[in-house]
């Protein structure tokens, strides 16, 4: 098993700068996911124009469901340090759900954000103002920054029916939670729901609907066809 350390998740190695997410006792204080699957109607995925594994399935199909494999298989909510970067599979945070869903559209979201900021540390400074490739990928400001880079930024308010879609990638108070657009959708208010990792049990939920949610600050849509190919890495 890789090496552990414990990890505050508001970033006390980063001399302040927050780190990871907001999970637990924490979400609750924040409007933590509320209703469950239930009284959902199906969302409609919008085909991405990329297979970028050549499995014959569309990129944006195979993030909802990665996302929702890991929303699914409920891993123990964890924040922690590792040596290498990845946390043990059944573990995790908010922003590993974020990355294992890409992985199964084939891409390595640690790779790719890793080379983005050592390429460019100016862009991540406020969020990563010392690069660390062990932890980089799982804080959610540095995950802002680079789909803010590479993706199509959209409306925050999610009222705005017409831009939200299913894999659409969500940030809330820029370091503090990011989340994964679901293919369901509310059947009382037709607001998305959200696949996300705040540690609770129920991770396909109507968050966005909660009076007490954290303000959205960055809302991305991953296009690979519109990114240079040398900022791509795939999984392997």
């Amino acid at each position: 098993m890789a090496a552990y350390r414990a990890w505050n998740p508001w970033g006390d190695l980063l001399g302040g700068i927050p780190g990871i997410g907001v999970a637990g006792s924490a979400a609750n204080a924040v409007g933590g996911s509320a209703n469950a699957v239930g009284d959902t109607n199906p969302l409609s995925i919008t085909p991405s124009a990329t297979d970028y594994n050549g499995d014959g399935v569309d990129d944006t199909t195979e993030i909802v469901a990665g996302a929702r494999k890991d929303a699914e298989a409920v891993p123990a909510y964890d924040d922690g340090y590792y040596a290498g970067g990845y946390p043990p599979a059944d573990r995790g945070a908010c922003t590993d759900l974020v990355w294992r869903a890409f992985r199964e559209a084939g891409y390595d979201l640690k790779a790719m954000v890793d080379a983005d900021v050592a390429a460019n540390p100016k862009a991540y400074a406020a969020v990563a103002p010392k690069a660390d490739p062990n932890i980089d990928f799982r804080r959610t400001g540095v995950l802002d920054v680079f789909f803010k880079r590479y993706g199509q930024s959209l409306s925050l308010d999610p009222a705005d029916r017409g831009q939200w879609q299913p894999g659409d990638i969500v940030v809330f108070e820029t370091t503090r939670h990011i989340a994964v657009v679901s293919d369901r959708a509310s059947r009382a208010t037709g607001t998305p729901y959200l696949l996300h990792n705040m540690g609770d049990d129920n991770r396909d939920n109507d968050y966005l609907d909660s009076p007490n949610r954290m303000a959205v600050t960055g809302h991305y849509r991953f296009d690979a066809s519109k990114v240079l190919a040398d900022a791509l890495r795939a999984w392997k």
